[in-house]
């Protein structure tokens, strides 16, 4: 959850009310609507539900598997704190959330097992647009996760060319950007022109949308075309020791240019 760029900080009453709902192993977290913005498995509190969500770490594709622990994760929007879980407790990273609505925050703590802060784990409340502007963020980042909607869940609420150049200034030398894309406007092809126009159009890579029409698109600090064969190689390894179906993504994921 985060405001829009040129609205005014919300107040507290303005924000939405923060709920969740139980259906059978699963628990969803919503915003004051039916629409689903983060889930857990109840068993599993540290796995990453949802395919659209699995589908924002394809940025392991793109790395050496033995560096992971010693990189830095960042999401913008905490959601149901599953991404932010799972780079902390799955893959050991460093890792920072941004998020605007305490009442997420608590939430996430209270509901979905999101552990409190520590040396590696920080949870910073404030509008991320302002936030990842603090030159101590410039450069620090090596896995930026960009998941940033209201409680209409019609658009992202973040979604300028300038939004992401400033996202990009957050990444290291070889450093990547997943975002969701999904809303019920015909908004993807714009989004999409948008991060072309900050990243530049051959750093830009999208899976196919998902069923649900969440389409991820992964854009690189400096663009590269590795191997196939050394993308299948990783994918291999990322099922093994991540549990994730990266496999799969190989099928449903290429260039945009």
């Amino acid at each position: 959850m985060a405001r829009t760029e040129t609205s005014n900080k919300l107040s507290q009453a303005e924000l939405p009310e923060v709920n969740f709902s139980d259906y059978g192993d699963v628990r969803y977290l919503h915003l004051g609507t039916e629409w689903v913005q983060g889930s857990m498995l109840l068993d599993k509190p540290f796995d990453i539900e949802l395919e659209y969500v699995q589908r924002m770490m394809v940025w392991l594709l793109f790395i050496q598997t033995g560096t992971v622990a010693r990189r830095h994760a960042m999401q913008l929007g905490l959601g149901s704190a599953a991404l932010t879980k799972f780079c902390y407790k799955k893959l050991k990273m460093k890792t920072t959330a941004i998020e605007l609505n305490p009442q997420v925050v608590t939430a996430c703590r209270l509901w979905f097992k999101l552990p409190q802060d520590d040396l590696r784990l920080k949870v910073v409340m404030a509008d991320a647009a302002q936030e990842i502007r603090k030159p101590e963020y410039r450069g620090m980042v090596d896995a930026l996760q960009v998941d940033l909607y209201d409680h209409e869940a019609a658009a992202p609420v973040l979604d300028s060319a300038d939004f992401y150049a400033d996202c990009r200034e957050l990444l290291g030398e070889d450093g990547l950007m997943t975002v969701n894309l999904f809303g019920r406007d015909s908004s993807y092809i714009r989004s999409l022109e948008k991060i072309a126009e900050a990243f530049g159009p051959e750093s830009v890579w999208a899976f196919k949308p998902t069923r649900e029409g969440n389409t991820i698109v992964l854009a690189q600090r400096e663009p590269t075309r590795p191997d196939r064969t050394e993308l299948g190689q990783r994918a291999e390894v990322i099922e093994s020791r991540f549990g994730l179906p990266a496999k799969k993504w190989l099928r449903l994921f290429k260039p945009v240019c």
